[in-house]
């Protein structure tokens, strides 16, 4: 269940987006991570529109000038966020606080910043899929010492995750097709993406682009 890769991850540093000021400002440089455009009927996403206009959007590097709403659920702890974490091409910070501790390693209560950009990713795989349902989060951050336990009782738990960055993610969403959600961010073409069936769900990450799983 916390596999995240049968392939070598590529090792980008991640840019923090809880911490200070100067931080936030450099995280908005990373132009192609940058905003989604709206393809809505009524306040709902049409899918195919949202797959092939959005998506192109994002990769373009388009700012949306809006905020921009999260709401997920860690499934081993229970808890959730759901609010603004980014205010046209500005990162809120104390969004990115209480972010980071619903994404810490619940086995060792460890926290890590995580990476905007992957924050970013799924927010445009919510938007485009069911904004109005939580994602559920089975993985965010994870220790090194919980990934070398990871690696040594199941398979294919990748030697140097991207989950021990804060560069990786694994999450479903309740009634909603988990290879639909794996389509949609494999268009993104934002980073690394994997399904797993058998386990119901995806992962993404702000790595190369690549994927993997059937």
């Amino acid at each position: 269940m916390f596999c995240d890769s049968s392939k070598p991850e590529t090792n980008h540093q991640p840019q923090s987006g809880s911490q200070s000021g100067s931080q936030s400002d450099s995280m908005i440089d990373r132009r192609s991570f940058l905003g989604i455009g709206a393809a809505t009927l009524g306040g709902v996403l049409l899918p195919s529109l949202a797959t092939s206009a959005q998506a192109a959007n994002f990769r373009s590097g388009i700012i949306s000038k809006g905020a921009r709403r999260l709401v997920f659920r860690n499934t081993h702890t229970g808890e959730s966020f759901s609010g603004v974490y980014r205010v046209g091409d500005k990162y809120l910070p104390d969004a990115f606080d209480q972010i980071n501790t619903v994404m810490r390693d619940f086995r060792t209560d460890q926290r890590y910043p995580m990476d905007p950009r992957v924050l970013d990713i799924i927010y445009s795989v919510q938007r485009m899929s069911n904004p109005n349902k939580p994602l559920e989060i089975i993985s965010g951050y994870r220790s090194p010492g919980t990934n070398k336990m990871l690696r040594n009782t199941s398979s294919g738990v990748a030697k140097k995750s991207l989950h021990m960055k804060g560069q990786a993610i694994d999450f479903r969403m309740k009634d909603f097709s988990t290879k639909r959600l794996r389509d949609i961010a494999k268009n993104l073409r934002a980073g690394g993406v994997g399904y797993y069936s058998k386990s119901d769900f995806v992962h993404v990450d702000t790595g190369d682009v690549r994927s993997w799983g059937s």
